[in-house]
């Protein structure tokens, strides 16, 4: 949202008053208040008629500060709100300039003398001038992060009668910004105005599913808005220097959130606002859906799972999309009758071949549902303003929506899923949650607004936590849509409604690494497309990248995702690349419990990894799996792609080619091939096991070094399938002989030293070898 005309204008209607004085502070044991006036004060007069922007600085935990600011603050406190997580971390309160640290004056100080009031938390400190104009710097390591100039704070007032409150952040030269949620454009948001507010809009638009008030930069720091309501950025749109957000109102809180590096900073964010759940290691293989629209029953399901498992294509999840319920029946949570007449025997059978089952629903009760009318008497649906059911025609007939906020709704609610799970299903795909209606009335008084793009929040962690109840912690995993600040704890989040393009293929992945960039651990996207039927390149193309991804589902809308619905190829290309997944468990099960443990995603935005390498920063069309691997999916059915490597060495894990980087290199990939390159100084765990992912993954686990150079040392913790530490290995090198160590497992393993030659096999204990290249070797086999 724009508020000015150029630099020296306000538009029309707009008028802003932005502080100019600082009048007092007031320093707390633990906080910090500043009272600023809008007006220079020379004599008492000044005072009259003038309005006041009262600043509270305070912080949560180390290395994060928060800023709210006031205009008027006797206004009630609106529901609901981000729950975070707030720690007893010391904070330092002080001034300088020789006055009294209790009150300090703002008036009559000369320019020499010039007064500051600090709040330091950890290694970040905010520090306001006391005299005269208006300016604040957040400050680490004796560097400025970014600061707030006198015409950044402004209280804005409309003709309309709406008021607003906003804040500029400077942005320094070369600096670049990330995140705010699953956007589809580019993946830098200089240059882009977004607004915080969920929306069902696709992949091709500025429009999403998940949206989140949290930027990080490269340069050390990111900001956290903490406003489930509408939040309005402009990244150096307003004013091309600075960030500028906003809210209605007469307040606005943030959070400033120091890091020397972007990981840092998620990892900072996330203990603030929540850490992602551990998923089950059977969540990491193929999910096959029966699509939406298209025509299955259990004869068309049992020829999808039976026609996988005699092409030799491993499948873990079998997913039921909208119709296993009665068209204008949804949700009733009641099997179609005429298409599934014995649901509890088919579930039966499906899981006797070894799979999970996963469900669609949504937050909505159609009218024709019987559960409409039981929820209307309840009191469970939300109401207008008059008492009546809020209802619209969109997706099924006079859909209504669920109350959340009602406990007694929410029990509700999750008995008829918890009858399902009785059933045998294992998982839910909870679809939805976004375009929720400001004009009604919630049961517990919570502000429309502000529930806009929250709902979502308690929708997904009521089916989340009902899964972990019934199933267990870390067996708990949705297939989500929405999402808000701290839905990061609810995974696994999927990319919403593409089309089957490759245009779209790239959009859909520029929307993952934004999410990633704002501390989303799990995410996923549907292979080959939603809209539309794939051209078989385009399928082909995106098994690569999908099995290569944190989850991997095959849906589509109105045709099947099957691979042999599209050529004999595709099946070899879905066998191989699988097969290669389920081999990269004991790497990527590691990665998972690194998303839970830290918050660092298995996806990872080349600056993530590489926030020192400026050719890394704009870099949106590959990514990192966990630290080690490179991927470059292939936008084209030629094969051509352009990659860019970062300093160093990097192999090829397929064919064993070494190329050193920095630099862009252009190369030509088959369907059997794609960019996958694994960085210097690696130690790669490969798992002996093709067909599913949960195995025991220490069981004849291969460690793959790649130019481990003299006096480094690799230490590689292998987890067991339920995500708990396993076997530890530490790989070093000594001139030129490597050796392994081995602890805490019996099994046999073998170490495979990439160019010098076969792997050597170990029963137990230790290995030594040489380092030496005898001859080119060692290639990461892409099985079929």
């Amino acid at each position: 949202m724009k508020f000015t005309d150029g630099y020296w204008q306000v538009r029309p209607g707009t008028t802003i008053l932005r502080p100019q004085f600082v009048d007092d502070a007031i320093v707390g044991e633990r906080s910090l208040r500043v009272f600023a006036a809008t007006a220079p004060i020379a004599t008492r007069g000044d005072t009259l008629n003038r309005p006041m922007v009262s600043f509270t600085f305070d912080s949560p935990m180390d290395d994060v500060v928060g800023v709210r600011i006031d205009h008027f603050t006797g206004g009630r406190e609106l529901t609901p709100s981000f729950a975070l997580h707030r720690d007893e971390a010391p904070v330092r309160v002080e001034t300088t300039g020789g006055t009294p640290p209790e009150r300090v004056a703002g008036n009559g100080h000369p320019p020499h003398d010039r007064r500051n009031a600090t709040l330091t938390a950890g290694d970040l400190s905010a520090r306001v001038n006391l005299d005269g104009g208006w300016h604040l710097e957040f400050l680490a390591g004796g560097r400025v992060l970014t600061s707030s100039e006198d015409r950044s704070v402004g209280l804005i007032s409309r003709d309309d009668g709406t008021h607003f409150v906003r804040e500029q952040l400077m942005a320094g030269v070369g600096e670049h910004v990330y995140g705010l949620g699953e956007r589809f454009g580019p993946l830098v948001k200089n240059g882009q105005s977004v607004d915080i507010w969920n929306a069902d809009g696709g992949t091709a638009s500025d429009l999403a599913y998940k949206n989140v008030p949290f930027y990080l930069t490269d340069h050390g720091y990111g900001v956290f808005v903490d406003h489930p309501e509408r939040v309005s950025f402009e990244v150096g749109t307003e004013v091309v220097s600075r960030v500028q957000f906003s809210v209605e109102g007469q307040s606005l809180q943030y959070y400033v959130i120091y890091g020397p590096t972007p990981k840092e900073i998620l990892r900072k964010y996330t203990a603030l606002t929540g850490r992602p759940a551990r998923v089950p290691a059977w969540s990491y293989g193929t999910w096959l859906s029966t699509s939406f629209t298209t025509d299955y029953d259990e004869e068309t399901v049992t020829s999808f799972v039976d026609g996988m498992a005699e092409r030799d294509l491993p499948l873990s999840v079998f997913h039921f999309d909208c119709f296993w319920m009665r068209r204008f029946h949804w949700c009733d949570f009641v099997w179609d009758p005429a298409t599934f007449p014995d649901p509890e025997g088919m579930l039966r059978r499906l899981k006797a071949k070894g799979l999970k089952i996963c469900l669609w629903t949504n937050p909505y009760i159609a009218q024709r549902s019987h559960l409409f009318d039981e929820g209307k008497a309840l009191g469970y649906l939300v109401t207008r303003a008059d008492g009546s059911v809020w209802q619209w025609d969109m997706w099924q007939a006079g859909m209504a929506l669920v109350d959340f906020t009602n406990p007694d709704a929410t029990a509700w609610y999750i008995d008829k899923l918890r009858s399902l799970l009785h059933q045998g299903v294992d998982a839910f795909k909870t679809d939805f949650g976004e375009r929720i209606p400001t004009d009604v009335v919630w049961h517990d008084g919570s502000d429309p607004e502000r529930m806009h793009n929250y709902y979502t929040h308690l929708y997904n962690e009521a089916v989340f936590r009902l899964l972990e109840e019934e199933r267990g912690k870390g067996e708990a995993v949705l297939f989500a849509r929405s999402a808000t600040a701290g839905g990061q704890q609810f995974p696994v989040h999927w990319g919403g409604d593409c089309e089957s393009t490759f245009v779209s293929m790239a959009e859909s992945l520029r929307g993952g690494l934004s999410l990633a960039a704002s501390g989303f651990g799990f995410w996923s996207h549907d292979i080959g497309g939603f809209e539309g039927t794939p051209d078989p390149a385009v399928f082909k193309r995106w098994v690569a990248f999908g099995m290569l991804s944190s989850h991997s589902r095959f849906h589509g809308s109105d045709s099947y995702r099957v691979p042999w619905a599209f050529d004999e190829e595709a099946v070899e290309v879905t066998r191989a690349f699988s097969k290669l997944k389920m081999t990269l468990m004991p790497y990527l099960m590691a990665l998972g419990e690194e998303a839970h443990r830290d918050g660092v995603p298995i996806m990872r935005p080349m600056v993530l990894e590489f926030p020192e390498d400026p050719g890394a920063a704009t870099v949106e069309t590959q990514y990192m799996l966990g630290e080690s691997l490179l991927v470059a999916p292939v936008f084209s059915a030629s094969g051509e792609v352009d990659v860019y490597l970062p300093p160093g060495t990097w192999t090829d894990a397929l064919t064993g080619e070494k190329i050193v980087g920095p630099r862009w290199v252009h190369q030509v990939h088959d369907f059997m091939s794609v960019p996958l390159l694994v960085r210097a100084g690696t130690v790669l765990p490969v798992g002996a096991v093709t067909d599913r992912p949960d195995y025991d993954y220490a069981e004849r686990l291969t460690l793959r070094v790649y130019e481990l150079t003299d006096g480094e040392s690799r230490t590689v913790v292998v987890p067991t399938p339920d995500g708990e530490p396993g076997a530890t290995y530490v790989v070093s090198r000594d001139g030129d002989e490597i050796r392994a160590v081995a602890d805490g497992t019996d099994r046999p393993w073998s170490l495979h030293v990439i160019g010098a030659g076969e792997p050597v096999h170990a029963d137990a204990g230790d290995l030594v070898l040489s380092a030496a290249a005898t001859h080119p070797s060692g290639e990461l086999s892409l099985p079929r």
